[in-house]
């Protein structure tokens, strides 16, 4: 009942939405009365000049082009930020879309050529399209000036990954520091800058030094306009693309011949499936509600469980009991290493490390994944696997009989993946163009450039993984924290790479003026600063987020600085 009415909520706001964005104005005319009050008029005379029918502040008749020839358009600010959150949000759905068709993908396909070069292709299509989008439409002039918005997005892109999301990470991901080592899922110290923070493994630092290796495009371009002549800055933009291209293709490479970070993926994906498993497993099982009323784990059903797992009554569960709660559980055709899981299992519970679980450990083991259940279901998604978040949603009400979906046939998933690769790029090369078009008419009603409006708003608007990934962290396991920011500096590599290859060829195609120095630098300068800090290290106290979180607006401040202060162009 509740799913039903959260449906007709969510139908109500999108014909609300929809009747409002195709809403365009109506014209009228006024009829005056005159002295000559016994004649008959038609209304033709005396017009007065014409009115309209609309939202004066969200519709207006200023100069302004409907893309595509019918979507709406205004020159106003308060309309144009509507526009922005509109199209930015459906963005927002074609970016999750590619990110959960994708993870499936891979879970399914596995590491190797998909995983290693098509999929981190399409995970930039968002980026791509806006990019494409603010040059290629119109003369150009009119290009030259929306290419801002496209720069706008890579620095900003950038930056929000390295500062905002680095930062929050590293808040919700803490944990007591023993040594300079981050204790798993220990966090007696909440506000200690020093005694807490997280840990990360070696590769992690590697894929941070990758993304250092990723801004040399960057460099080369920007030194490429301190030579003479226009034709031989071309020239150095011709080979930042030729080199871009060609780190696409090694890093695509490495990831197929390394697949380490595919892997990580996997492992992690699977991780969640043992999760939701066995707690389909133990509630099918349990004598009650494995939930209270108020939503928290219920303890005693969770001993009662227990001591049904534990055959031989001696108070703690072996390797051969958890090997048959494994086994008896039904993974579809999903590849599962049986005696892997309960290694992991027996990891993850075995708090006294004496090879056994015990009662508490299990409790407090099971009241943990079903608190990460009750998040997870509370933020609305979980863009690793999205057949998961249905099982764990079945767990947390009476549901019991509700489907909850499986990873089933592989070819009906294999078919659902791609449906859903198809579908979010067709949402984002639609809906694109006309967000470009927003961004730049707001820009010019506000007065404030473009650059700066895309720096802070279409991040978040092509980027699906924000709170997924903080979700993802707040696991508090030296694992998770290192495929956290493993998947961080991946998509900084990424956009350094892929991204602006898309946006070196259209400004050399379209032979536009380089007018972005400024923009270069504070990329290079934010890349480097939170790239070498992560390339020597692998532990990060708390006070390092007050060190990240001040670079966003020092970024923004910098790129004003340059351009209005110091003149450089």
């Amino acid at each position: 009942m509740q799913n039903l009415v959260m449906a007709k909520k969510h139908v109500l706001v999108s014909v609300f939405i929809f009747l409002i964005v195709t809403t365009c104005p109506g014209q009228s005319r006024i009829i005056r009365n005159d002295t000559f009050s016994s004649l008959v008029s038609d209304g033709a005379n005396n017009l007065e000049k014409q009115t309209f029918i609309g939202y004066k502040y969200l519709i207006s008749m200023d100069s302004c082009s409907q893309t595509y020839g019918f979507l709406p358009c205004t020159s106003t600010v308060l309309g144009n930020i509507f526009l922005i959150v509109v199209y930015g949000y459906l963005m927002f759905l074609g970016a999750k879309l590619l990110s959960n068709g994708s993870e499936i993908l891979l879970q399914i396909l596995g590491p190797g050529i998909i995983g290693g070069l098509v999929l981190p292709v399409l995970s930039s299509v968002p980026d791509a399209t806006i990019i494409l989008a603010s040059g290629l439409s119109g003369i150009k002039e009119d290009a030259q000036n929306q290419v801002s918005v496209g720069i706008g997005l890579l620095a900003g892109s950038t930056v929000m990954l390295l500062t905002v999301l680095w930062g929050s990470c590293l808040i919700v991901g803490k944990c007591d520091l023993d040594g300079s080592v981050a204790m798993d899922l220990q966090d007696t110290r909440p506000f200690s800058l020093t005694g807490s923070g997280v840990s990360t493994d070696i590769w992690t630092s590697y894929a941070a030094r990758i993304m250092v290796i990723s801004i040399i495009p960057f460099l080369l371009v920007q030194l490429s306009q301190f030579l003479g002549t226009k034709s031989q800055r071309r020239i150095g933009i011709m080979i930042s693309l030729i080199v871009s291209i060609t780190l696409v293709l090694a890093y695509s490479l490495y990831q197929v011949l390394q697949p380490w970070i595919q892997k990580r993926k996997i492992a992690y994906a699977k991780h969640k499936q043992v999760v939701s498993g066995v707690l389909k497993e133990l509630k099918m099982h349990s004598l009650g509600k494995i939930l209270m009323d108020n939503g928290e784990p219920d303890v005693d059903v969770i001993k009662k469980l227990f001591r049904a797992l534990d055959r031989n009554s001696d108070g703690n569960l072996s390797t051969a009991e958890l090997r048959a709660l494994i086994v008896g559980i039904q993974f579809d055709e999903t590849v599962m290493d049986i005696d892997n899981t309960v290694e992991e299992l027996l990891k993850e519970f075995d708090k006294s490390r004496n090879s056994l679980v015990d009662e508490d450990e299990f409790v407090y083991g099971i009241s943990g994944w079903l608190n990460e259940a009750k998040r997870s279901t509370l933020h609305g998604h979980d863009s690793n696997h999205r057949t998961q978040t249905k099982k764990q949603q079945g767990l947390l009400g009476d549901r019991s009989d509700e489907d909850v979906g499986t990873f089933g046939d592989r070819k009906t998933n294999i078919t659902k993946a791609v449906l859903m690769l198809l579908l979010g790029t067709t949402v984002a090369a639609v809906f694109a163009d006309p967000l470009v078009d927003a961004v730049d008419n707001f820009s010019t009603a506000s007065s404030i450039p473009s650059f700066f409006v895309s720096f802070v708003i279409l991040p978040f608007a092509s980027s699906s993984e924000v709170v997924s990934t903080m979700i993802f962290a707040s696991r508090k396991k030296l694992r998770t924290a290192s495929l956290t920011y493993s998947e961080i500096y991946g998509s900084v590599t990424m956009s350094n790479i892929l991204s602006l290859s898309v946006f070196l060829g259209l400004v050399y195609f379209r032979e536009l003026d380089w007018n972005f120095s400024s923009e270069v630098v504070t990329i290079l300068i934010v890349c480097i600063v939170m790239g070498m800090i992560a390339s020597f290290r692998t532990t990060f106290p708390l006070w390092m987020c007050f060190l990240a979180f001040p670079i966003y607006p020092f970024s923004l401040l910098l790129v004003y600085v340059l351009n209005n202060v110091l003149g450089l162009p």
